[in-house]
């Protein structure tokens, strides 16, 4: 109850509903960007759209995705299988010149071991057939003998 004792109604008051105007998009005429100040406040920006209405507000730079590295020319599998097969043929031609080697160094044995053969069988046959032409020496021939008391008579 208010002070001169008359109950309090509202005073009815007409609604009123705004509807909110959808803009067109404005593919026909670019809108008109103002630049960025330099330094930390952006500039005000006011832009016209097709259906004269200016929309005023800051100007906001776009953040720009960091610039992706390029994708290499050659992938890095395509170069690890050609360092693979680089170094299997490094390692395959060591192994052919290693056996090389070695069967080089089998056969110098070899005509080592076959040219010792001949010289000292050479060496052997010279002794065995000069024997039979030469007599120095002393050549002792027992016929008959007669030990007595561990003495040798002849």
């Amino acid at each position: 109850m208010y002070p001169d004792h008359t109950p309090h109604v509202p005073a009815q008051r007409a609604v009123e509903v705004h509807q909110p105007t959808p803009l067109p998009p404005a593919v026909a005429m670019p809108a008109p960007v103002v630049a960025g100040q330099p330094g930390g406040v952006p500039a005000v920006a006011s832009i016209v759209l097709p259906d004269g209405r200016v929309v005023t507000g800051y100007a906001i730079d776009h953040t720009r995705p960091e610039p992706v590295a390029a994708p290499p020319a050659v992938s890095r599998t395509a170069v690890n299988v050609a360092l693979g097969g680089v170094g299997f043929l490094a390692v395959c031609g060591g192994l052919l010149l290693l056996t090389s080697f070695i069967a080089a160094l089998t056969a110098f044995i070899t005509q080592l071991i076959i040219l010792a053969a001949v010289i000292f069988g050479g060496w052997i046959a010279i002794q065995v057939f000069s024997a039979s032409g030469h007599k120095g020496g002393t050549t002792v021939n027992i016929r008959r003998a007669v030990f007595k008391r561990n003495h040798f008579h002849g």
